[in-house]
């Protein structure tokens, strides 16, 4: 408990000579008493912290998609923009020795709208760096259904074709949210197809089977 209050006083400061949105500064002082007093943690403080612990135990953590930095519902700022000059402020960065390897610990970074070219980068980006938590973000269906070839030709069948693991996380949209008929729809039946249980049972008959 100790180790998470002093990360999550790091992470949840920010720095005192630079000049942020007032609703930024609002937002990190309820993140800062939330962890001082240990209660009343909300999403975005709890992911910064699960972050912040990997990148303490010498992990990067690398997350990419639609205004990942903001946050899909303005919950991360994990990017904070200075107000006095150009550039912004990482705050996850505060408990990484940045420098040392010559790699950034943290990175959040927005990416266009092509998500079938940016999930196939962070595909073979996690394949390259096991020892980083490589994510990407789909805010809404039409996002995920845009990428939707590399989730079927490379992560659902990747290791099975060329018995290569891969430790990439999608955070995926839910179905949905009342924004429209496409916006919306994240078709969930297809994730629910691309999995390989062994405990779905088999209705075949005894004949069908030896068929």
């Amino acid at each position: 408990m100790k180790e998470l209050q002093e990360m999550g006083t790091k992470i949840a400061s920010l720095p005192t000579d630079s000049k942020f949105h007032p609703q930024i500064v609002k937002i990190f002082q309820a993140r800062l008493k939330s962890i001082q007093e240990g209660k009343n943690i909300d999403w975005g403080t709890g992911e910064a912290l699960a972050f912040a612990t990997l990148i303490n135990e010498g992990y990067h953590v690398r997350l990419s998609g639609q205004d990942v930095e903001r946050g899909t519902f303005s919950h991360r700022h994990a990017h904070v923009f200075y107000q006095d000059r150009d550039g912004c402020y990482a705050p996850i960065n505060a408990v990484a020795n940045n420098g040392s390897d010559g790699v950034r610990n943290f990175i959040a970074s927005n990416s266009h709208l092509s998500e079938y070219s940016v999930l196939g980068f962070e595909y073979g980006y996690a394949i390259t760096n096991p020892n980083t938590l490589c994510m990407w973000e789909a805010q809404f269906g039409d996002f995920a259904n845009g990428a939707q070839i590399i989730m079927d030709q490379f992560i659902g069948s990747g290791e099975q074709k060329w018995n290569v693991k891969n430790g990439l996380v999608q955070l995926l949209p839910h179905g949905y949210d009342g924004n429209g008929p496409e916006h919306s729809s994240c078709r969930i039946e297809r994730y629910l197809q691309l999995t390989d249980a062994s405990d779905v049972p088999d209705n075949r008959s005894e004949a069908e089977i030896e068929l």
